[in-house]
């Protein structure tokens, strides 16, 4: 990923801790002799925020349902702990039940909260997805290791709450967060929370392989740990093509950048066959996989580096979101393309001023070797074509311009397909996961055109200037697709406090977003060739 040149403002701090709970109880057990195993459960409980003046708790019809099984006990309670629950706000009450020795009730902001159209989501969705998360952490406080969870009117939005807001890379440490294990209360929308739950594991994939170490995660372990999540279907076929493959595949950018690591470069290929048809042309994800990123021999700064394992956002997002399709055994055909590798610096690396040569024959000067994520994606665009693709659409967390441009609020589209677009829009609506368009202007691709010892070049003429619009005009040098689409993802690959259901690190964005835009592309005849 190529960084702008100047950063400017501190990096705002992370608040670790939930929202302060008022805890009251009914009747407070003693800490003497406490155990997980006879810690019973956990429940959080939805309330609305009152539209009238007198402040009476508007519960969900799940909380309702508890409150009159507690013979009101629950609502007399959460009158006399201070004003109304605002929304994303808790209070814990204990010994209300014996089935549920400690209750959360969170706060979920105005009932009939829907599309926000100036945010560009469905707030009452994301006013859900937050309080969940923040009630099943202090659950999970407690060290209690099962939690149900109120639908909240919109299951699948509670279950992935439940399930992104507990999640932590913990793989390597000896001391662990207890498991904490979210089940739906009651049993009425379970088909909707089971679809949330998948659609939340397969981020979390992607978070996984985003935050763990370069040495765990090297070109053939990503490709090796996505085949092993994908063995259980049968209507998946997963190709993890070895370097002398990408050789006779003539993908010379692409291995340019690889022959700097001693790691050897992998392309990984997946062909999901959801539909009825399995000749029907499929949706084709790209994603960039650059396991590290050094910069190569135009090397980074040493301070941030290490966040640079997380490089393959693209590849990690695009492909737990076929996994996930996988799961959902959605109704249309998929192809995912990654290609893997490390960016290091090395004698046998790429040097300013190098010129390679593309897969169709383009030639492309190097005159920043930081600016390597383009390289890999130009040979894979160009491999993409030979599908009779449905639509490419392309994922990379490609240029830190975009994250100066959009911040973590949106990941950055640009592309030729006004059709493609509005899918990906309307399904980020849903997720919360949001898009922004972003212009693909033939002002930009003069810039990288215009270049004195190749075809194109990989950084603009005007270097910082509009940066993340002239990686996009490098790309669409390599695509003739009419329904193309490149998310840069840079600005939103990790996460400080910014989306309060996710916990600090690698965020996995925009996977839930795509797995949503694929599923709205299955039910969509139109443009099926």
């Amino acid at each position: 990923m190529l960084l702008p040149c100047v950063r400017s403002g501190a990096a705002r701090r992370f608040a670790r801790d939930v929202p302060r709970a008022c805890s009251c109880s009914a009747q407070v057990p003693s800490p003497r002799g406490y155990s997980r195993d006879t810690a019973g459960k956990g429940l959080v409980l939805g309330v609305y925020s009152s539209d009238k003046d007198d402040g009476a708790a508007q519960f969900t019809s799940a909380g309702d349902a508890f409150d009159k099984l507690v013979s009101g006990k629950l609502r007399a309670l959460l009158s006399l702990c201070g004003p109304p629950l605002k929304k994303g706000k808790t209070r814990i009450f204990h010994g209300l039940h014996q089935d549920f020795p400690s209750v959360v009730v969170v706060g979920l902001g105005k009932k009939n909260a829907g599309i926000n159209e100036q945010e560009n989501w469905n707030e009452g969705k994301e006013n859900i997805r937050t309080a969940v998360a923040v009630g099943c952490r202090q659950i999970q406080d407690l060290e209690i290791p099962c939690v149900e969870v109120d639908p909240c009117g919109d299951a699948q939005a509670a279950a992935e709450g439940a399930v992104l807001g507990l999640h932590e890379y913990n793989e390597l440490k000896q001391k662990k967060k207890p498991v904490v294990t979210p089940q739906l209360h009651g049993s009425a929308e379970s088909q909707a929370w089971q679809k949330g739950v998948t659609y939340a594991e397969g981020q979390n994939l992607a978070r996984y392989l985003m935050e763990a170490p370069a040495n765990y995660i090297t070109p053939i372990k990503f490709a090796e740990h996505i085949e092993q999540k994908l063995r259980t279907f049968s209507n998946v076929k997963v190709h993890i093509r070895p370097e002398s493959w990408i050789t006779t595949q003539e993908m010379g950018a692409f291995l340019s950048v690889a022959k700097g690591s001693a790691e050897p470069p992998i392309f990984l290929e997946i062909h999901y066959l959801g539909s009825a048809n399995t000749d029907d042309s499929p949706l084709v994800f790209v994603g960039k996989g650059v396991t590290f990123d050094s910069g190569g021999i135009s090397l980074k700064p040493s301070s941030g580096m290490d966040a640079m394992r997380a490089d393959m956002g693209g590849a990690a997002t695009v492909c737990s979101a076929i996994v996930t399709a996988a799961a959902l055994n959605l109704p249309l055909n998929i192809i995912g393309l990654a290609p893997l590798c490390e960016n290091m610096p090395s004698g046998k690396a790429n040097k300013p001023g190098d010129v390679v040569r593309a897969k169709n024959g383009k030639t492309i000067q190097v005159d920043n070797t930081d600016a390597e994520g383009r390289l890999l994606l130009a040979d894979a665009l160009c491999y993409a074509h030979n599908f009779n693709a449905r639509a490419i659409v392309n994922a990379a967390t490609l240029t830190g311009a975009m994250d100066v441009a959009l911040g973590s609020a949106a990941t950055g589209v640009f592309t030729n397909s006004s059709w493609l677009w509005t899918h990906l829009y309307e399904a980020s609506i849903l997720t919360g996961d949001r898009v922004w368009r972003m212009p693909l202007f033939e002002h930009y691709t003069k810039q990288v055109t215009d270049c004195p010892l190749a075809d194109v070049s990989n950084i603009g003429k005007y270097s910082r200037a509009g940066g993340a619009c002239t990686a996009a005009a490098f790309l669409k040098e390599f695509v003739t697709a009419s329904h193309w689409a490149h998310l840069d993802i840079a600005g939103v690959m990790s996460n400080k406090d910014e989306v309060p259901y996710l916990r600090k690190g690698m965020a996995g964005r925009p996977t839930r977003t795509l797995v949503e835009f694929a599923a709205r592309l299955s039910q969509d005849t139109h443009n099926a060739k």
